[in-house]
């Protein structure tokens, strides 16, 4: 009876899981290969919209600047979460203090995110301005302003907002480690550097792949970033597969080729998360 109502219960969610999501994914991975510009053309035409798609300079900087973007931002976070979780877990004066801080970003939305990095890389406002005004005339950081720079900056934003998220997952992991680890690595003299590396760290691989997925999401998400930041600029600089298909979809009414994009940013995340499951799997049958 309890498993009755339980199903009951659940059964609306998965209605709508199924018909929101997966049903507006296969459709949309339809419309991808129909002829669809303005409104939807049911009239299938093959691999043509793709053909398109990646002979379009603008896409492939976005596409290439989503792999450099996500693998800086999912390193530099899950680096920078994982050392301030562990210098707070060695119980220092004000960790309440130091955690306010470090969650504080993830408290703002990528919109405001952007505006305030953009206004500290501005080089008539931010960093460049404030050295020079120091007494360091020839002091040049235009970052934001430069074509090969541009997604690096996107990157110090990120990095910036996520990695009080990571610190946060991380830091309860590692207060949830069992304190007799601790006093046999003690009484062994082993140091407390080899004790995170060789034991503390590999018991929460699972948190450490949560991680990831969280930060893989945001990469996948970053659009707002991308608006508020940069505009996808100087010219298309910045660009990325987000901002490519919403801006295709809304402003350029051409379903077609944002469906498309669409499902080759999901195919991308599919063909980055598989060897994980795939090594997830193997190891439960083994």
């Amino acid at each position: 009876m309890r498993s009755l109502a339980a199903r009951l219960v659940l059964s609306p969610t998965a209605l709508i899981t199924l018909v929101c999501f997966y049903g507006c994914a296969v459709w949309t991975a339809y419309i991808s290969l129909t002829r669809s510009s303005f409104f939807p053309n049911y009239e299938f035409s093959g691999i043509a919209q793709y053909t398109r798609l990646f002979s379009t300079e603008r896409w492939n900087v976005a596409y290439a600047n989503m792999f450099i973007f996500g693998v800086l931002l999912v390193a530099g976070a899950l680096a920078l979460g994982i050392i301030l979780a562990l210098m707070i877990d060695r119980n220092v004066r004000g960790e309440g203090f130091f955690r306010t801080i470090m969650l504080y970003p993830l408290a703002m939305s990528f919109i405001v995110t952007g505006l305030a990095w953009q206004w500290v890389l501005s080089p008539s406002i931010g960093v460049q301005h404030f050295v020079r005004d120091l007494g360091f005339p020839d002091f040049t950081f235009d970052w934001v302003a430069r074509q090969d720079r541009a997604i690096y900056t996107l990157v110090f934003a990120g990095v910036w907002h996520q990695a009080g998220l990571i610190m946060a997952i991380m830091l309860a992991g590692l207060r949830g480690v069992d304190r007799d680890i601790w006093k046999a690595t003690r009484i062994e003299g082993i140091p407390v550097w080899r004790v995170y590396l060789g034991i503390v760290l590999p018991m929460l691989r699972p948190l450490v792949v949560t991680c990831v997925v969280l930060l893989s999401v945001a990469v996948v998400k970053s659009y707002d970033l991308v608006v508020a930041m940069t505009g996808g600029g100087p010219g298309f600089a910045s660009d990325l597969p987000g901002k490519f298909v919403v801006e295709f979809s809304f402003e350029r009414a051409n379903i077609g080729q944002a469906s498309a994009a669409a499902v080759v940013m999901l195919g991308s995340i599919f063909a980055a998360l598989a060897p994980y499951f795939y090594i997830e799997m193997r190891r439960k049958a083994t």
